[in-house]
This record gives structure tokens, sequence and C-alpha cells, in this order.
């Protein structure tokens, strides 16, 4: 399906080479929450894992494509600017060059373009050089029916240029509890209709991606047997090995999941392995410890290497907007150095001592936008959770660091987030909240958060 336009051998060759052109990608590090760096040249070659369901060879790092480059220079994810193809087909170009031959998008992702960027962007290469990994997204009740969410799966395939999903994913299971897993794919027969394409051939591999109700995800392994699950995804890093649930009592630690999945030889993809950014952008006195432990390395490297060093992992997705973030995650699998037992007890420190910091756990996934009132709720929380993070929210006047804390909150508040768009505007509708897979209570959030800074301007003004 789609016409294959293959670009030229001398193109290819040229990839390797045009970094200083991608260079110039500009905006925030949306995403990878990472600081800008000198692009790294990339010497080495990607690791690559065997998926026992099909034989798959599949790079260790996954091209997350839900955040990518807008026109601007952004996130596609921030706002609704288009999305930047050229530069889209330039860091496809270069990750495939480098060995990255796994692409994950979702219908949901870039304000609903990043299928369509993402098929632009493959179809210039042989269909058997890439796997694509898409969703079925049928979040909205009015997709519930067989004949709506099977017009979604159908348009996938349109907007990727295809005639088959290599990875085809039940999407965010568990988010909302058993009740509406069964809405969504038992009760109008989906299940059954995308198994009968895997058994066509139309899906090579049939998985899921879990937030949430661990029920559901116990309930689907618990019937393996009769499904056959390829792949399941999974969100794992060294803060939620042992402390998700401790973070939000709905999530569930990723030492069990993994652990589950492991026990039943069900390969693994896993989802933020940054956190949203936050294990890229550590407390200050957390930074040293790795610096002082390996100083040429990134932050990020560390956690991207905790998640490739799982044997059971197939790939490791990362959502890379900009060269830098791409070039770091590809010196770290190519080819991949695995944590030793010393090094996985570090980074358990290092979750011991985050775990210190009040933070929200806010993903920057952006699935509660858009508000209808025009809040940016993303950038309130993180923003929140840096000066956090940096020790720049007190605890009130008595505090000593009070006054450069709230110099710092406000005037950094005021440059991330238009003030129509700040805190105090929330009028509690709730509409965000039943979307959010870490289930913020994100109402109850910005009314706190509005509040503390309503404090900090009543202590400037007098």
């Amino acid at each position: 399906m789609g016409k294959n336009n293959d670009i030229s051998r001398r193109d290819f060759l040229k990839i390797a080479g045009m970094a200083g052109s991608l260079a110039a990608v500009g905006g925030a590090a949306a995403g990878c929450g990472r600081k800008s760096t000198a692009p790294a040249d990339v010497t080495g070659e990607m690791t690559y894992r065997t998926n026992p369901s099909t034989g798959d060879k599949v790079s260790l790092l996954g091209f997350g494509m839900m955040r990518l480059p807008s026109v601007g220079g952004r996130s596609a994810r921030e706002g609704n600017e288009e999305i930047d193809q050229e530069m889209v087909n330039r860091l496809v170009d270069y990750a495939i060059a480098h060995g990255v031959n796994y692409f994950d998008t979702s219908p949901a992702y870039c304000q609903g373009m990043s299928e369509r960027s993402t098929g632009v962007a493959l179809s210039r290469y042989p269909r058997n050089s890439y796997h694509i990994a898409t969703k079925m997204s049928n979040f909205a009740p009015s997709t519930w029916s067989l004949e709506a969410s099977v017009a979604i799966y159908r348009n996938s395939m349109k907007e990727l240029q295809t005639d088959y999903i290599d990875y085809m994913l039940l999407h965010g299971i568990g988010m909302n509890g058993m009740e509406e897993f069964e809405k969504r794919f038992i009760d109008n027969g989906l299940l059954d209709f995308l198994l009968s394409e895997r058994e066509a051939g139309r899906i090579r591999n049939l998985g899921f991606s879990y937030h949430g109700d661990v029920e559901v995800f116990d309930r689907l392994l618990a019937e393996h047997d009769k499904y056959g699950w390829n792949f399941a995804q999974i969100q794992m890093n060294y803060l939620d090995w042992k402390y998700a649930k401790k973070i939000n009592p709905r999530n569930t630690d990723a030492e069990y999941l993994y652990g589950e999945l492991a026990r039943r030889g069900i390969p693994v993809v896993i989802m933020e392995p940054l956190l949203g950014g936050r294990l890229s952008n550590v407390p200050d006195n957390i930074l040293e410890m790795f610096k002082e432990r390996s100083p040429e390395s990134s932050v990020a490297s560390w956690a991207f290497r905790f998640a490739g060093s799982h044997p059971d992992v197939l790939t490791v997705l990362s959502g890379m907007t900009r060269l830098e973030h791409l070039q770091d995650n590809l010196n770290t699998y190519s080819p991949l150095r695995p944590l030793t037992d010393d090094e996985f007890a570090f980074l358990q420190r290092a979750a011991d001592l985050m775990m210190q910091f009040d933070t929200i756990p806010c993903n920057d996934c952006k699935y509660c936008m858009p508000c209808p009132y025009g809040i940016d709720i993303p950038a309130i929380l993180l923003h929140y959770n840096k000066c956090i993070n940096e020790g720049n929210v007190s605890s009130g006047p008595e505090d000593p660091a009070w006054k450069k804390a709230r110099r710092a909150y406000l005037v950094g508040y005021d440059r991330s987030v238009p003030k129509l768009r700040q805190a105090d505007h929330c009028i509690s509708c709730g509409q965000c909240s039943p979307h959010c897979p870490q289930r913020i209570d994100i109402p109850k959030e910005l009314r706190r958060i509005g509040a503390y800074v309503e404090r900090l301007k009543q202590s400037r003004d007098r």
C-alpha cells in the first residue's frame, strides 16, 4: 500500500555527515528534559535484541514519534504549530543511518498528525528495513463500537503508507479500570478482530501498553495462553522500579511489571525511561553524585543504561525532538554497556534520595491537554517540580531562603507560563484528570500551586 519513494544511495551516504544542519533544531527540550549540549559523534554500532515471537532484530533504541519538532522548533505536542516534516525526515534519516529500526507512533500523538508524519518519513525506505509500532487509541466512548475502532485501524495504515503493522498495541490498558477495558476491546469484539488481523499477517506482533489499574494488567497476563501476546509496553526506569506505587498509589512498581512479563517470556518495550525528563534534570546534590561517578556521561545516559540492561527488554523508546538527544541515546546504545551490580546499587541510592523531594508525578505526556480554559497544565506542574529540584521552593517567610526562592519561582513562572494560562485561571472543571496516565488530581494540584504563587506575590508586595 502506498508508493515507496526510496532515497538514493548517494543521499543515504550523506546522512551520517549531516549533523551540522541538524544542529539547527531549536526549541525546548520537551519530552527529553535535557539541557542542550554539543552534539557528539556516534562511532559505535547499535545493540540489537531479537523478538522470539517473530525473530525480528530490533534496535535497542526505539524512536518515539510523540514529540516531533514543529516549525517553531518546539515539540509539536506543545502547541498548534505544524510538524516540521523536513526536520522529522532528517532526524529519521540520522537515526536509521545509525541503526535505529523501531518507530513508535499513535493516532493520538502530535495533535493527531504523528502517524502521517511518520509515514512520510519512513516511506522513503524499503518497507522491510524498519518496524512500525502504532496503537489502537480508541479512548473516546464515541470510538468504542467495532466499526469506529476498525476505522481508526484502517486509517493508521493509510497514514503510515503501509499494508501491515509490525507492532500493534492496545493503547493504555488499565487507565480507567476493568470496565472501560472491556468496553474498548472485549464487548465490541475488537480484540477478536485484531487477533484475526494478526492471523492474516496484517498485524505481525500484537501487544498492549499499560498504565493504571494492575488488575487489568494481571488479567491480560493470565490470558496469555489465549491471546499469545507478542510484546508489552510498560513504564520503567530506576525511580519507578521500586517507587512507582509510593509516588502514586494507582501505579505499579516496574519491578513487578517487568518480572511478570519476563517470567512468561513476553518481550518488554520501555516507555518513560526518563520520566518525562525528570531523570535527566535531577536535583543538584544528586547531579553531583552522577558527575563524580562518571564526569563524561550525561545523567540521561544512566537512565537509558538502566532500562537497556534488563535482558528481556526489546527496545527502549525515547521521544527525541533535538539532534543532541538522539546522538546521546545512540552513543548509550552503540553499543550498550550494561550496568554492573555496583552501578545498579548506585542508581537505587539515587532513587532513594529523589524520593525525599515532594514532586508531582507529571511526565509531560500532555494527555490532559488541551484544557478548555487554556491552562498550560504540564508547564505549571513541571515548573513547580523544577523549582523543588533546584531548592527554590521553601516553606515560608520564616525560611532564610524565602526571598531568593520567591524571586526565582515567580520570574521563572512568568517566563514558562503566560499569565492567562497560569494555575489561578483553573475553574476545576475536572476534564483533565481522567486522561492522566499517572492519575494526578490535576485541579487539586493547580489549586495548591495557585495558592502558593499568591502567597509569594503577597509577600513581595509587603
